[in-house]
């Protein structure tokens, strides 16, 4: 199914819910609808850079992936798991905080941006794709850092936002050039590109009341380091 496609969908059924009068049917309905939960996701990203303190870097890495998630690297996206059974945890992790979350009206997939900092003293941003599992966890599914001469100022408080959940996006797909993938309900797409000069995009799109926002896009030249 096509993004479109996707997103026609989901306006349809966004459409017939708003054509019939509220029940008790609908209101337990509205309880057990996933819904988006920017604390979790967040409690997540936490949990995980406290994991790579105390278990291990990779061993951290490898608890939080979903199956098939993606290291994107120098030479592109690689599969997480098999790369970090090769691995050996560091004597010292890298560290990292999240700064700022984004998340789709149901909560299925999330997207949270941060600082790190690595035991030499490197610094930079990191991106993280989140997908919720069935049992509710969060496990991220994509996944890079960009080093960066100086470290990304912590803001006061962890900045989140919610796609629009009100009602349907009506103006079509975002305008991207980079093949895109979508949460459940279709008010959140990200995606990403290698060039065959080896350069890197990185973009994520967020559902707003007046149509679709690019609230993240990260170009890398070819031969950026991660």
């Amino acid at each position: 199914m096509t993004l479109r496609l996707a997103l026609l969908a989901a306006s349809a059924l966004a459409l017939t819910a708003c054509s019939t009068a509220p029940g008790p049917r609908d209101r337990y309905a509205r309880l057990l609808t996933p819904t988006a939960s920017p604390s979790k996701v967040i409690a997540t990203e936490l949990a995980f850079a406290r994991a790579a303190r105390e278990k291990g870097q990779w061993t951290a890495f490898a608890e939080y992936a979903a199956d098939g998630a993606l290291l994107f690297g120098q030479n592109g996206a690689i599969e997480a798991k098999p790369w970090l059974k090769q691995q050996q945890d560091p004597p010292q992790a890298v560290a990292w905080e999240p700064h700022r979350v984004w998340s789709s009206c149901d909560g299925s997939i999330a997207v949270t941006q941060g600082a790190f900092r690595d035991p030499d003293g490197k610094v930079g941003t990191f991106n993280t794709v989140w997908q919720r599992q069935r049992d509710g966890e969060y496990l991220y599914v994509f996944d890079f850092g960009i080093p960066q001469d100086a470290a990304p100022q912590a803001p006061d408080m962890i900045g989140s936002e919610v796609a629009a959940c009100r009602r349907p996006v009506d103006v079509g797909e975002p305008d991207s050039a980079i093949p895109l993938r979508a949460s459940r309900d279709g008010s959140l797409a990200w995606g990403f590109h290698t060039g065959v000069a080896g350069e890197r995009r990185y973009v994520v799109w967020l559902a707003k009341e007046t149509g679709w926002e690019q609230v993240v896009n990260v170009t890398l030249g070819a031969g950026t380091a991660e």
